[in-house]
This record gives structure tokens, sequence and C-alpha cells, in this order.
């Protein structure tokens, strides 16, 4: 059978759960990615979503639309961008937050109205004779699979397409479809809605309390007022369906017609063509059900695919652990037995074991000399604590349900909200490092502008690329100068005074003292066979074993429009990176340390940050055998530029924390040594 579920189907495959989200932007690229280490499940109550709204019998509500979206090109354009039927009122946009903007939503009224349990069928309008442009354009939209996505009580419809004897679930429907062996292009023009509410009745609540009074009973009238229906189910069988223009056209805007069934032959479908007049209808039957209004996301939100994220965390967690567990014993083992041999000579036999021995000892002189560059690494250990602490915050409240989709951009506006306010503790951690390092506060404020334009700095600039890319394919995904401008105002507002506070504060916090004292002249570092930047860069596959499964299903739902609502995996893949972050940093500042190579700092961070590099790579393997179908080098460059930014942010949250770790195991070893 050939038409748009047929296409769908053989396009997309039958991965997984190939549910496309309502609204799918480049532009949320950049933060949600940026969420890599951030986000993760969670089928629990939502705390701050839509209210609940109970309608009344034959009550009006409107569908919305937002952008049309495409895995094909990944550039969300305007829905009135193409020829479609306009609301009598005009077009009006529905207020959007900051992270709806971000996401490249455009949320506007549509002419598509019901009537609450009524089950109805209408015209809606007739379009003039399409010239050229319009044909170009509406077949360029169908053969890049674009998505008409629209929105009835903050739910997106929903469809549903057989293959194989498999039943899967998008969200949206497509503008058209070119059936297989045809040169012609068939749009979607006649739209089958089915809406399940649930029936709401007031007498479920009994009794109220009125104050000191006492407790009064609720009459039947107010009982009547409370009762209703609610909305827990959006779905919509699309159908291309030739009508004689000339009929409809006599017809005005909600003409009752007469249902019709989806043809199956293609005479009996609206082709694309010059000159063609395309008449738009739909029809409406509402079902009752038994889904109560809380579990309406349910269908949208659960996960076929729950057991591979079981199996991937189960196997990341025995082949980390063992090997932690054999590392750190031989570790921990090598570490006391020397310290304990130290301690328990005098002097004078230290004196001598220190000219005989080799080893982490003999760099005691040389182990906390100021590193190179070491302004850029407080700035990147700084930063890194900002993105770190967004990601921890973030994770938390998503897995208590907090971030629930029903509240579209709530996810974007909370991570851009927590990020400007951490940057009090960006600035203190930094100022404090390089007051560490410096042994004095001179030059703090330079750190704290530098801290505060860093990592914001890189993403301002490469989404400035982007976007003029966006701006010049005409895309709802682009930000708007005002945007632009607000976005500024928050980070030179909000962002870098709160950063100079942190720095401030950091100047009055007590510096670390070093344990043992630097000597004047730097130890020569004994050569090696390998370079030791080799075993750095190795070190990052460890932390991307425990990572690259869950970012396989991170990025199928940013580009391939998968919902990824399971924050409790990602909970669980966050603390494994972490901890293992954190090991490798400190086996291999250790092992440096062994041969007598003091320069640890930087190696440290590395250690851990370079899995940003395999991060990368694995994004670019991603866009080459998963986004095959990506058409166009602006498609490509704005994959790129948002796994750029993803990496960086990547490198400077683990970094941080394989450096803050070896740092503090440092401070803690020679500390332990008796030197005069």
């Amino acid at each position: 059978m050939d038409g748009p579920d047929a296409v769908s189907a053989k396009k997309f495959g039958i991965w997984g759960d190939p549910m496309a989200p309502f609204s799918i932007s480049l532009r949320s690229s950049c933060f949600i990615l940026v969420a890599l280490l951030i986000l993760g499940p969670s089928y629990a109550f939502y705390l701050p979503g839509s209210y609940m709204h109970t309608y009344s019998q034959g009550e009006t509500i409107t569908v919305k639309v937002n952008s049309l979206t495409s895995f094909e090109t990944e550039l969300p354009f305007s829905y009135y961008s193409l020829p479609y039927c306009q609301p009598q009122d005009g077009i009006k946009k529905s207020a959007e937050n900051l992270g709806e903007l971000l996401m490249g939503d455009q949320i506007d009224n549509s002419p598509y109205q019901f009537h609450v349990n009524v089950n109805e069928s209408f015209y809606l309008c007739t379009t003039n004779p399409l010239n050229e442009r319009e044909v170009k354009l509406l077949k360029q939209r169908t053969r890049d699979l674009y998505q008409v996505n629209m929105i009835l009580d903050n739910l997106p419809v929903r469809r549903f397409t057989e293959q194989n004897g498999a039943t899967f679930q998008w969200t949206g429907f497509p503008v058209g479809y070119t059936p297989s062996g045809s040169s012609e292009d068939y749009i979607i023009n006649h739209l089958k809605f089915k809406v399940l509410v649930h029936e709401y009745e007031g007498s479920r609540v009994e009794i109220i309390g009125t104050g000191e009074e006492g407790m009064g009973v609720i009459s039947e009238t107010e009982k009547q007022k409370m009762s209703g229906y609610e909305i827990v189910g959006f779905e919509v069988v699309p159908c291309s369906v030739k009508r004689d223009p000339e009929a409809m056209s006599k017809l005005s805007i909600y003409s009752k017609v007469s249902p019709v069934d989806c043809p199956l032959e293609l005479e009996k479908s609206q082709a694309i063509r010059e000159q063609e007049k395309i008449s738009f209808t739909y029809e409406v039957v509402f079902v009752k059900s038994d889904v109560r209004w809380p579990s309406r996301w349910d269908a949208y939100l659960k996960m076929e695919g729950a057991r591979v994220h079981w199996f991937s965390i189960m196997n990341s967690l025995m082949v980390i652990f063992f090997l932690a567990g054999i590392v750190f014993v031989i570790f921990l083992r090598t570490v006391r037995r020397d310290l304990t041999r130290y301690e328990e000579l005098d002097k004078e036999s230290q004196a001598q074991m220190n000219e005989e021995l080799s080893g982490w000892k003999l760099v005691v002189g040389d182990v906390f000399r100021e590193p190179t560059n070491s302004k850029l690494l407080c700035v990147m250990v700084g930063d890194g604590v900002q993105i770190t602490g967004m990601a921890v915050v973030t994770i938390v409240f998503a897995a208590l349900g907090f971030m629930s989709p029903a509240s579209r951009g709530m996810l974007l506006t909370g991570m851009i909200i927590l990020y400007l306010f951490l940057g009090i503790a960006a600035g203190y951690v930094g100022v404090r490092l390089w007051r560490t390092i410096k042994g004095g506060s001179e030059g703090w404020r330079p750190v704290s502008w530098s801290i505060a334009c860093f990592f914001p700095g890189i993403a301002f600039v490469i989404l400035c690329i982007l976007n003029f890319m966006l701006w010049g394919s005409s895309s709802t995904g682009a930000l708007p100068i005002s945007l632009f401008f607000v976005l500024l105002s928050l980070w030179f507002c909000i962002s870098v005074p709160l950063t100079l506070l942190g720095g401030f504060l950091g100047t009055r916090a007590e510096h670390i003292q070093f344990p043992v004292r630097t000597n004047q002249i730097p130890r020569e570092i004994p050569a090696r066979k390998y370079p030791s930047w080799l075993l750095v860069l190795g070190a990052g596959t460890l932390p991307f074993g425990t990572l690259f499964i869950e970012l396989f299903f991170i990025l199928s739902s940013i580009w391939l429009g998968r919902f990824y609502y399971v924050f409790g995996f990602l909970l669980i893949v966050l603390l494994l990176l972490v901890t293992v972050c954190a090991e490798v940093s400190v086996i291999l500042t250790y092992m440096h340390l062994c041969v007598e190579d003091w320069q640890w700092w930087w190696k440290a961070f590395f250690a851990s940050g370079s899995v940003a590099i395999y991060v990368f790579l694995y994004s670019i393997n991603y866009l080459v055998f998963q986004l095959r179908s990506l058409s166009g080098p602006v498609s490509a460059m704005l994959y790129l530029g948002y796994s750029l930014i993803m990496a960086v942010a990547i490198m400077l949250s683990t970094g941080t924390i394989g450096f803050l770790t070896s740092f503090y195991f440092v401070h803690y070893l020679f500390s332990s040594v008796k030197i005069d």
C-alpha cells in the first residue's frame, strides 16, 4: 500500500521507538548536548507541568500548530510558510518562554476547531491555483519528509503506522508523500482526528474546609461545575483526498461535509501540480478513555528499549568496578607500603632513601611548581565547575519530575538560569585555585572576567556562525536579533557580575597551603620512550566506555526526533562517569609521579577531559552512519557545530572532575610525608 505511512515506515525502519517530536530544532541541540552529562526514567508525577483543564460538553477548543520539522534537513520552518488555511481572525503567536525560543518552537493558532464530545466533519478552505513557487516548495518539503506538528491541550498529535505486523507510534504527520515508483507528489489535505477524553466528575470530592466555621459540603451545582471532560489523547490519520474544487469553493469555512475514508487509489488522491486548487477538510471523533489526566503522557514517554539501558549500565558497572577494584587494591597497597616504610625511618635514613630510591618521593620539591598557562587552567576549571553544577542540579530536578515535556521549554530555561547563577561558584573556585598557585590575590579580576567569558564566548561565536546559516535558509530555527540581545543581557547582567562576586569571595577565602616547599631550580624529568600525552589521550577511552551507549540514545532523541525522558538511566550514567573520571585521573597522576614527571597539572585535567575527543569522533561516526539522509552542507555544518559545543562542555566538566580529584590526592599524598 502506498501512502504517507508506507513512506515513513520505509524511510525510518523499525529501530527502537520511532517517535518524532512535536518540535525539533538545531538551536536546542547546543544546550541539550551540553546537557549530555546533564540529562537522564522518570515516569513520575508532573509537578509543575500544565495544569488540568476540564472542558464542558460542546465547549470550543482550538488546535495549535508548531514548526514544520524534518530529519532530512534538521531545519524547522513556519507552518504558514506553506499554503495552508489560515484562521479567520488572523495568525496569532502563542507566548513562548526562553526555552521554547531556543528550541525553535513557533507555536501559532490554527483554523482547526473542535466542540468537546461532538463528532463533526468540516470544510476549511480551498487554495488559489498553485503557482510555480508554491508547487516547488510543497514538493521540496514533501521529499525532505517534513512533518506537521499539531498540539491540543498541550498534547502533540500522534499517528500510528504498521510494518511487518508491528505498530509504530509517531508524533506529527507528513506534509505529503511520494509513492514508490511514482514521480508525482501528493499532499495531505484531509485529517481524521481522534480525541480521547476522560469524563471527570467532581463528586469525588465531597467536603471542603471552611476555616473556623468547620466543614462545608459541596452543593450539587458546584459538583456540576467541576464535572466535565479531560483530554487525555490526540491522534490523527492523515489522508490525501482529491475533491472537486469548484464545488468546494462554494462552501464557507466550517461548513459540514461528509466523512470520507482514506483512498487507496492514487487517482483519488490530491497531487501537487501547478494550477491545482487544493481543498482542506477535517473530521473529528471523541472517544471516552479510562486513562486519567496525570497519566496521559505515558504513551509518549514509555521506552520500549529500557532493557537495553539496563544491560548497558550493568555491563559498565561490572567492567568499571572490576578494573577499578584491581587497580585501587594494588595502588593503595603500594602507596601505603611506601608511606609506612618512609615514616619508620629516621631523618638520616630518609635522606639516604631519597638519594637511592626513585619514584614519586623524588619530586617532592617540584610537585607543586606552578604549571604552564596557569591562568588558562584556572579559567577552565572554573567553567567546568559551572557546567558540572548545572548538570547535577538539572538531573536531580528532572529525575524528580520537574522537567516534564508537558511544560515545553522548561528544561532549557532551567538549564540557562542555573548556568547563569552558578557563575558565583565558577568565580570562587577559579580564583581560589589562582590564589593557591600564585600565593596571592593579585590578578584575580582578569581571571574572573576570563571565567565569565571563556565557554560562553566559544558557544556564542559558534552560534553566531550557525545562526547566519539558519537566517540564510529562512528557518524558524534562527535566533531573532531580539533574543540575541536578551541572551547577551542575561550574560552580562547576571552571569558576569555573579562570577566577579564569586571571584571576590575567592580572594577572601583562605588559599590552600602546599604541604611541601618548592625548590628554586626545577628537577629534570627523565626521558621516556613514549610521550606521556599518549597515555593521557588513551585514558579517555574508559570514561567514554561508560557513556557511549547512552550517548547513542541522546543523539537519536535530538537528531532523529525520539523522546528521551529516561533521566534515571542517565543519572546512573552520570554517577558512573564522575567515578571513572576521578579514578582515571588519579591513577594517571600517580603513574606520572612514579616516573618523576612532576608536570601533572594539565595531564590530570586531560586524562579525564580527553573523553571529549572520543565523543566528538563518535558524533562524526553518528553523522556518517546514522544520519546518512541528512541533506545539504548547512545541515551537516549545524550538526558539527553543535557537536563541537557539546565536546567542549564535556571536556571542561570531566577535566575539572579529574583535576580537582588529582589535586586533593597529590595534596594528601605529600602532606603524609615528613619533609624538613
